[in-house]
């Protein structure tokens, strides 16, 4: 393989190695990146750390989710840079730099698949593979103005992928046109388990929307009304169960204790250097209480419920995706960690309820642009990107 050129700083520059492609196929003709959590044979694998990449050695098998898509003719480009630990949103890496949002440079392109979305929105490829756990391929696709997808949580497998918290853990994708997402996600997906009806109902979370300054809702208006043209008027329900605050923290507890279990031994062992955000974040994960867990997990499967008796097999949230456009890169430290923490109440809706979520880049504010989101019942991610394809037309 030959590495692209890296204006965009999205690419991790280790050296070409052969990663061999099917020479015809359902994704022949197209190129793509891979966050560097996943393992591809010939190169490392350095999870956004330097003394994970210096332990890490040259992997001698390739994580089934990407030998999927080479034996259906795509071309490997390149591993693409991730946050530390994959434990952040932000897209900033204490250790590697920042990508390049290409939709509005000035801004964070939002990770931590921040490579990845960085990668296609500069044109360097024509689709990525990102992880998303808490948001972290809806948040950069919205940022960076590009579709994409949280699939149904185990849909697509993570073996050949550095954990951070399992039972959140999922495998999207990135695209900047909807024929391409749509190609990507037949290929990844497979068959959708549960159909989506011809007829569904659409639903409008008003809780969710009320949690959005007025200027958001206003820039998001058209896109609500050109999906409500598509796919008939959004009904108002409520989405969340008890409050914004309890879903927020039973995610964050859950999640804590996964990536306490996943990195903690690493830490414990070797003390690595971690940057702003990602070593408040493991130090207070390594606090959470057996009980805490406890509770959050009751929670969970409590909401889950709740949400697939809202949905039923032919309901389908449309929701934004974000709180509002990408921060700018000069924002300090408490600004980003108080937009990630507003970011988290919409974006654990999906993330509890394991359900698939697509963001479409349909929107923009302050020359920067803004999603807005399909979430589905369980199995139904192709069903979503069909329905993204005929919005978008």
């Amino acid at each position: 393989m030959r590495l692209p050129p890296n204006p965009a700083q999205a690419f991790v520059p280790y050296p070409a190695a052969p990663v061999p492609h099917a020479a015809n196929g359902p994704l022949a003709g197209l190129s793509f990146a891979v966050k560097d959590l996943f393992d591809v044979a010939g190169f490392p694998t350095g999870g956004g750390n330097p003394l994970l990449l210096a332990l890490s050695g040259i992997k001698t098998a390739t994580a089934p989710a990407v030998q999927r898509l080479l034996d259906a003719g795509a071309r490997f480009v390149g591993k693409t840079h991730t946050d530390e630990l994959a434990f952040s949103m932000n897209g900033k890496n204490a250790h590697f730099g920042t990508p390049v949002n290409g939709a509005a440079p000035q801004r964070i392109p939002g990770g931590s698949s921040s490579g990845s979305a960085a990668a296609v929105s500069h044109g360097l490829c024509d689709f990525a593979l990102g992880t998303d756990t808490g948001g972290s391929v809806r948040a950069p696709a919205s940022h960076c103005g590009l579709f994409g997808i949280r699939p149904t949580h185990g849909r697509v497998p993570l073996a050949g992928c550095l954990d951070l918290a399992p039972s959140f853990d999922t495998c999207g994708f990135f695209a900047r046109d909807a024929r391409t997402f749509a190609r990507v996600g037949e290929v990844l997906l497979g068959a959708d388990p549960a159909r989506l009806p011809a007829r569904i109902r659409l639903l409008r979370p008003v809780d969710v929307w009320a949690l959005l300054v007025p200027e958001v809702q206003a820039a998001l208006a058209p896109a609500l009304a050109r999906i409500e043209a598509a796919l008939g008027v959004a009904r108002p329900v409520q989405a969340a169960l008890e409050s914004f605050d309890a879903m927020y923290w039973s995610f964050r507890t859950l999640q804590g204790r996964e990536a306490w279990l996943a990195d903690g031994a690493f830490i414990e062992r070797f003390s690595p250097p971690l940057g702003p955000g990602v070593a408040e974040r493991f130090a207070w994960a390594r606090q959470v209480t057996d009980a805490q867990v406890e509770t959050s997990a009751r929670f969970r499967a409590d909401y889950r419920a709740h949400l697939a008796n809202l949905l039923g097999d032919d309901g389908m949230l449309v929701l934004p995706t974000m709180p509002d456009v990408a921060p700018l890169l000069a924002a300090d430290d408490t600004e980003l960690e108080d937009y990630r923490n507003a970011a988290i109440r919409m974006l654990c809706i999906s993330g509890l309820a394991g359900f698939p979520q697509v963001t479409l880049p349909l929107a923009s504010r302050l020359n920067a642009p803004l999603g807005i989101s399909l979430l589905g019942p369980a199995g139904t991610d192709r069903g979503l990107i069909a329905l993204a394809e005929r919005i978008a037309g």
